[in-house]
């Protein structure tokens, strides 16, 4: 099999959540699906044979595709997206490789169900749980994701006028649980337990919840949130600043835990 044209599962997972994550497309059909109703990480559903019409929204990106078996439906995909010059992948052996080597799935029944990018909605001036679970939710769940930030009062009126998904407020489906803070609930809820996102957890949950007992970043990354929200004035800028500083923080988890730093002079 030619190298450009496919990608193993591990590669993949190693992609998501990064600056090269690719778009990542679903196309097993209704039966295969049924089967085994979960989607790896920011994939979204889409009819194989409508695969073209997806065309104009991923110019200039990276795809990959997945089918049940990574055969016959993600390759002829996959060739017709290369046809339209676009730089488009296989899943090697497809959904059930990726089952088989035990990398995260998110279970469907937890998904919206329309495929159109989801929206969210929560109390504005956010510190720190509202800015880990946007960027969860972009790097792991939709990268389409939309995020409103509102009064408090009116968090539960917007999500039902504007279809959205309220978090991180009292009565939300995502929200605090005792000790728990709201990346928690979504870290169980859509099933997304690895080390890193685990060792992520504590640290936001230590600084979310005040108790700075649960790891030593925990008072690093409060400081560096209050400040995040003192410097800027508007939610959205915020978030985006915030994302870098999370996606800092994964691949710290995820790869860096064991660095450390000593200056010592150069010699002469």
């Amino acid at each position: 099999m030619a190298q450009f044209a496919s990608i193993n599962p591990t590669s993949l997972m190693r992609l998501i959540a990064t600056p090269q994550a690719p778009v990542v497309l679903d196309l097993r059909i209704d039966e295969d699906f049924d089967t085994d109703p979960y989607l790896i990480p920011t994939a979204r559903r889409h009819p194989y044979d409508r695969i073209q019409d997806l065309v104009p929204d991923l110019l200039d990106k990276h795809v990959v595709v997945i089918c049940h078996k990574g055969l016959k439906i993600s390759h002829g995909a996959a060739a017709v997206l290369r046809a339209k010059g676009l730089r488009a992948q296989v899943l090697e052996g497809g959904s059930l490789a990726w089952r088989a080597q035990d990398l995260p799935r998110i279970p469907a029944s937890q998904m919206h169900r329309s495929g159109a990018a989801t929206r969210w909605v929560t109390r504005w001036r956010p510190k720190i749980d509202r800015i880990a679970c946007p960027w969860l939710i972009r790097r792991f769940i939709d990268p389409r994701a939309e995020f409103l930030f509102v009064p408090p009062g009116e968090v539960a009126s917007v999500a039902e006028k504007f279809d959205a998904t309220a978090f991180d407020i009292p009565g939300a489906r995502w929200t605090h649980d005792g000790p728990l803070c709201t990346f928690d609930a979504m870290l169980a809820g859509f099933e997304l337990h690895t080390p890193a996102l685990d060792k992520m957890a504590r640290i936001i949950r230590g600084a979310d919840t005040n108790d700075h007992t649960l790891a030593p970043e925990c008072a690093g990354l409060l400081a560096l949130c209050v400040g995040l929200s003192s410097g800027f004035r508007e939610d959205l800028a915020q978030l985006e600043a915030g994302m870098t500083l999370f996606d800092a923080l994964y691949r710290w988890a995820r790869d860096g835990q064991n660095e450390t730093h000593d200056w010592q002079e150069a010699p002469v």
